[in-house]
């Protein structure tokens, strides 16, 4: 659709960004707090760049009113972090820990008195180990009235001061790293006990959508999905069936479970017949129907074009880009379902990330299609070499992506998608998972180098001036 003028964003729309605990506190074992899975697994050789940790990250545990202040120079109208399950609760089940509570409190007075909308992740992949260590974590079912227990412990604190709560951050990640490339914790590469691993964190986002609505809180709460829109090749049906088997296996197959409460046919139809679907216990299917989220956060980055990958001589699992170095990525896929190849008409990052502001419109115009229920867009950025000239950053690359973005989601309004917020990742730079700091995704620089040395000053870049006169203006120049 090409549309003679485009609907304005609405006046409460919630320009913010977005943060992890892990990738920008620090003080892991502070006040109480004791180790996630990530505070060890980052301490295994070769898992990260150059062995980098967030045990410092960008000390935001210490500097949050600074940072806040300068969110509110900006102009935020939310910001989106997530809570660390081990500063409240150190063995993930048990007493509460006062100190690592207060914190947050004081973090989200800081907000509030700041006239900036908090939005809180219950989970950001900081699974504690001594779960890990009880019973397998998210392997287990136990790990469900645990999460729900820690949840309501955050529900009852905060309770008329965060309206908005996100429940699993891309559970489609943490769960496919973990479980089955094995470059997140556990580290593990097991299909079954993936897509088990996978079934007991639909039920826990169940469980905690439930709990949430049965307290009557007054807010909205939903999952945050990583969303890669496929595409296929070109029109040769084969190319075609590609992209529908990549749509259905890495997108319906958790959308559809959030919305729907059941699985994809076709996914499960594939999966019984390999000898890898999930395992039903009585309750299962009913829990799943019964939850019903208020929005769905979308994390949008890139999309994925396809190709068709025969059974015989296919293309398997390949490597990706964690150097920075552009055109490293490698061909991989599924043999008898598809495999992902590049694709022409787009440019990419220097870690092989499609940079493509329609496939946002494409995805939005999907999901209301298929959904019908507000989105709001819970990461969008450019992770990019940022470099510092005369004690500034000029980052056009990240404000021509950002507000080529901006201008998709304005199309896909117009086209009649609901969009209630959209939060770019991150506010500051931080410890991207596996790439370390080099990889800089901020508004704002902070002084720390790929060997975790720096000031830890603050420098709000070029991008950090331009978001500024955007939200002033409600976007209407875009």
């Amino acid at each position: 659709m090409e549309h003679k003028k485009l609907k304005e964003f609405p006046n409460d729309f919630l320009w913010g960004s977005a943060s992890a605990a892990y990738q920008v506190e620090g003080a892991p074992f502070e006040d109480g707090k004791k180790a996630s899975v990530w505070d060890n697994f980052v301490r295994i050789p070769g898992k990260t760049f150059k062995g980098t940790n967030g045990d410092v990250a960008v000390d935001h545990y210490h500097r949050y009113k600074e940072d806040v202040a300068l969110m509110k120079e900006l102009g935020l109208k939310s910001y989106r972090f997530s809570i660390a399950w081990t500063r409240i609760l150190p063995d993930g089940r048990g007493e509460v820990n006062q100190a690592g509570l207060k914190f947050y409190e004081d973090l989200i007075d800081e907000l509030i008195a700041n006239e900036i909308e908090p939005i809180v992740t219950i989970y950001h992949w900081d699974l504690p180990q001594a779960l890990e260590d009880l019973y397998g974590g998210w392997e287990s079912r136990e790990i469900i009235a645990d999460f729900v227990n820690y949840a309501e412990v955050l529900f009852n604190a905060f309770k008329g001061k965060v309206k908005y709560w996100v429940s699993l951050n891309e559970q489609n990640i943490f769960t496919s790293q973990g479980w089955s490339l094995a470059t997140h914790p556990p580290g593990k590469r097991n299909m079954k006990l993936f897509y088990q691993v996978n079934h007991i964190a639909n039920l826990t986002n169940a469980a905690v959508i439930n709990k949430f609505h049965e307290l009557e809180m007054d807010g909205q709460i939903g999952p945050s999905f990583a969303y890669t829109p496929q595409y296929a090749k070109d029109s040769d049906p084969l190319n075609v069936l590609a992209a529908e088997n990549a749509e259905e296996l890495y997108s319906h197959f958790w959308m559809d479970v959030y919305l729907y409460g059941e699985y994809p046919i076709a996914a499960m139809a594939y999966l019984r017949e390999n000898g890898l679907a999930p395992e039903f216990e009585a309750g299962d299917a009913e829990l799943l129907k019964s939850a019903k989220p208020d929005f769905l956060g979308i994390n949008y980055y890139q999309t994925a074009t396809n190709a068709w990958n025969p059974v015989d001589g296919g293309v398997g699992v390949g490597s990706f880009n964690t150097s920075g170095k552009k055109g490293t990525t490698k061909e991989s896929g599924i043999p008898g379902l598809h495999k992902k190849i590049q694709n022409p008409f787009i440019d990419r990052t220097n870690w092989d990330w499609e940079i493509d502001p329609e496939g946002l419109r494409i995805a939005l115009r999907r999901i209301t299609s298929r959904y019908r229920i507000p989105v709001m867009i819970t990461e969008n950025g450019l992770g990019e070499y940022d470099k510092v000239e005369d004690g500034k950053i000029h980052d056009d690359y990240r404000i021509k992506y950002l507000e080529s973005h901006v201008k998709a989601i304005k199309e896909a309004m117009t086209d009649g998608a609901k969009v209630i917020g959209y939060h770019t990742w991150s506010y500051t730079d931080l410890l991207s998972w596996l790439n370390g700091y080099q990889k800089r995704y901020g508004f704002v620089y902070v002084d720390q180098d790929e060997t975790m040395e720096g000031s830890l000053k603050r420098i709000p870049k070029d991008s950090y001036y331009w978001y500024q006169h955007l939200i002033e203006t409600n976007a209407e120049e875009v």
